[in-house]
Order: structure tokens, then sequence, then C-alpha cells
């Protein structure tokens, strides 16, 4: 097990003891509250919040029309790079050319990427049991279910049935599926009740919007060696760890017979916005077997921040890899590193503070 040390700041977010204490007092529940208004907020560091998700794909055509047809998210960018010593050095890839298109959801950006060298590679089905960041999540009203969207558009439902899974009569359906690429998604679905208990979701819905995306959902072999990486490199604590056995809702949602996992989770806003760590006990989540390439096929994310030199030698500190330093893309500063497990995630920096894709303009 892999124990937190204090950061530059001298702050000890999140003990091992502290958690698998947690984990151990699970036997008698399924989810223990471990700080229920714990959030991104409560950082000391200067990061702000999840900014976007990035797929990189084959086809961007047809991947982006998928997506958009369904989501109705705008497209507010897209663009082609070749002989670029900054896309080189942010991506790690010498005479690096792709193709990027941008569309906007109600409270953060989904990014797809298509880079020319992976014209020829073999594209992969994400298992649900991962490893690695296996979905994000798209979430709407259940009276214009999102399920039903993904479903006409062609998708692959994961989840067993021909509808979203009522886990708890709580008023919430969810379902898993999977793209034209093989890249698995959450479709969660609310009645007027949970809905209403997050009034930006009510404003979206008067603004014309009818869906908006909700997490980074990453996969492990490993819950407390990860949970304790990002506890200490966040510099806040999850609000919530779980451990589920049997449940026949949550096996049907993950298409599988049955299902032993345990979880925790991040806040990444002052609301629904999360990471969540997964470990799957039955089917078992194997080790990875290396690092994600930048590059490679399927999901990262990025960690807005609002100082990327600083939280760059922060992190740095704590023993982050970096593919780079942070590099200057024009509207933004930009850099990747790969957590514990070689997932990637992004740190940026928008060069101007007042960018209507800054998170805090994001998610008014």
């Amino acid at each position: 097990m892999t124990s937190l040390t204090e950061s530059p700041m001298k702050i000890m977010i999140y003990t091992v003891s502290a958690l698998t204490s947690a984990l151990l007092a699970l036997t008698a529940r399924a989810e223990i509250e471990i700080d229920p208004d714990a959030t991104i907020h409560d950082s000391p560091t200067t990061l702000i919040g999840v900014n976007h998700i990035g797929l990189s794909v084959k086809n961007l055509e047809s991947t982006l029309a998928f997506y958009q047809s369904v989501s109705g998210f705008k497209l507010v960018s897209r663009q082609s790079f070749r002989n670029s010593a900054a896309a080189d050095q942010l991506f790690g890839v010498d005479n690096v050319a792709y193709e990027i298109a941008v569309l906007e959801a109600p409270n953060m950006l989904f990014e797809f990427i298509q880079f020319e060298h992976n014209a020829y590679t073999q594209m992969r089905k994400m298992p649900v049991n991962g490893p690695g960041m296996t979905h994000t999540c798209f979430q709407s009203a259940s009276n214009d279910s999102g399920y039903e969207k993904f479903s006409d558009a062609g998708a692959a439902i994961l989840s067993y049935g021909n509808q979203p899974i009522d886990l708890g009569g709580y008023g919430v359906t969810y379902a898993y599926g999977y793209d034209p690429e093989g890249n698995m998604f959450e479709m969660e679905q609310l009645d007027s009740g949970p809905l209403a208990q997050i009034e930006t979701n009510l404003r979206w819905i008067d603004e014309g919007h009818s869906m908006w995306m909700t997490q980074v959902a990453l996969v492990t072999h490993d819950i407390e060696r990860l949970t304790n990486w990002y506890s200490d490199v966040m510099a806040f604590r999850p609000y919530r760890v779980g451990d589920y056995e049997g449940h026949p809702r949550m096996a049907e949602v993950a298409g599988e017979p049955y299902l032993s996992l345990l979880a925790s989770w991040f806040r990444m806003d002052s609301h629904a916005k999360t990471i969540e760590l997964w470990q799957y006990r039955d089917p078992i989540t194997p080790e990875p077997t290396g690092k994600k390439g930048v590059t490679d096929f399927g999901y990262t994310f990025s960690i807005e921040v609002g100082d990327i030199s600083a939280e760059y030698d922060r992190m740095t500190s704590l023993g982050v890899e970096f593919v780079s330093e942070p590099i200057d893309m024009g509207e933004y500063h930009q850099v990747y590193a790969h957590d514990i497990d070689g997932n990637v995630f992004a740190l940026r920096q928008w060069n101007s503070p007042s960018s209507q894709f800054s998170v805090p303009n994001l998610e008014q």
C-alpha cells in the first residue's frame, strides 16, 4: 500500500489507515460519507475543476456526428495542426499532425482528436472492468431521456434489458453503452425530484439544453493506492467510499451476471461533477501493463488550474510524471501527465481568465 506524504504546503490530506478504516467499516454498509461537503474548493492549490473530457478517435467525422446529434452540444472549434513545435512538445510526438473538434456542454468541454499516425491502429472496446479511464457520463431529465436518444442513434447498449436500470427507487436510472468506436459511456436519467436538487440543471433545461456531462470514471486494480494518490495530488479528500457485493441492479447496469466492487468519489465542483474511482473484484480489474500513450485511442481529462507553473512544480515535487513543461497553445497553456496507474490527464490554464471556456464560466 502507498501512503500519502506531506505536500510542500505541509498539508496531510488523507492517510491510508483512514481510508482502510472507512473501507473496513463498509462491511455493514454499502456506502460511507467520509466528508459529505468535501469539494475541490477545499483544496489550497490553484486547482479549479474539470475543464474537458478528451477523446482520441479514429474517425473524427463520424464520432463527432454521433455525439453531437444526441447531445445537441455546440461545436465551438474545429482545427487542424501540423508542423507545430508546440504540439510536438505537448504530445511528446515528433511531427505530430491532428485535427481537433471541441463541443461545449453546459458545464465542460468535450474534445475529439484524430491523430494521423493512428490511421491504421486497431481500435479496442473498453471492458467495463478496465483498467483505465473507462467512461464519462451524460446526464439528462427522465422525460427527455438521453438513454432513448443514444439508443436511437445506434449506440451499442452494454446494460441488460431494453431500458435504463433503476438502482434503488430514488428517481435515477442508469445504463452503459458504447459509441461506434467502442468507447464506453454512461447514461444517467433524473426524475423531477433529483433533477431539481441542483438548481443549474433546471436552468440549463430552461436555456434549451437537454444533456450535460458529469464525471471522469477511472477503474483501478488498487483503489486505496489510486485514491490516496489523487488525494495527495489534488490536496483534498474524497467525500464518499462504497463497497458493493452482489448488487443485482448494479450488475445489470454493468452487463455482468454478478458484480463485486469498491468505489470512491471526489467532487470536482460544488454539485455533481466528480472523479470516481472503481476497483472490480468480480470480474477482477487487471493491473495495467504500462502507461497509456497521450495520443492513444480513448479518454483523457483535464483539470483547469489558476497557475499552471506553480501546479507543475508542486506536482513534480510529489513525483507526478509530466510529458513536457507547460506549453503555450495560443488560447491556453497545457501539459499532459500520467497518474500512478498510467492514466493520462492534463493541466490547463486559459491565458485569459475571462475566457468563456474557463470552468467558472462554463459552470454558471
